[in-house]
């Protein structure tokens, strides 16, 4: 897997592409941009988009959206915010993307999913 990556022996350099991965997947509000992570680590845009793509089986791009709706949906699941805000505070600009993103990978819209999850959380243990 290393000489496929091209980071041969090259600790550091899988080192800074876990550290990007991390910032996009902990940052909270605005992610950094694509072009600022492969900066941070050391490489052409193109060449961090490449060996992300190889290390983490998907592209940075990818990996972003998925954190942000990983992110929506704690929020939605514990929070009070209104969806207006979870978008937001997720990095999110257009509240229409969002609950079109989150509808086509959760499979739900953002109120849907919250009015589910919270009836799960309220129902009572059914008895034998």
């Amino acid at each position: 897997m290393w000489i496929r990556l091209g980071v041969t022996a090259n600790t550091e350099g899988f080192a800074r592409l876990c550290r990007a991965r991390e910032r996009l997947r902990e940052s909270e509000g605005p992610l950094p941009s694509v072009r600022e992570l492969a900066h941070e680590a050391g490489f052409s845009t193109t060449a961090f988009i490449r060996r992300f793509a190889a290390l983490f089986g998907c592209t940075p791009h990818r990996f972003r959206t998925h954190a942000r709706i990983e992110r929506a949906r704690r929020l939605l699941a514990t929070q009070d915010l209104n969806i207006t805000d979870v978008c937001l505070d997720v990095g999110c600009t257009s509240l229409g993307s969002f609950s079109t993103r989150f509808a086509s990978r959760v499979g739900m819209s953002p109120v849907a999913y919250r009015r589910a999850i919270r009836e799960r959380a309220t129902l009572p243990a059914s008895s034998p």
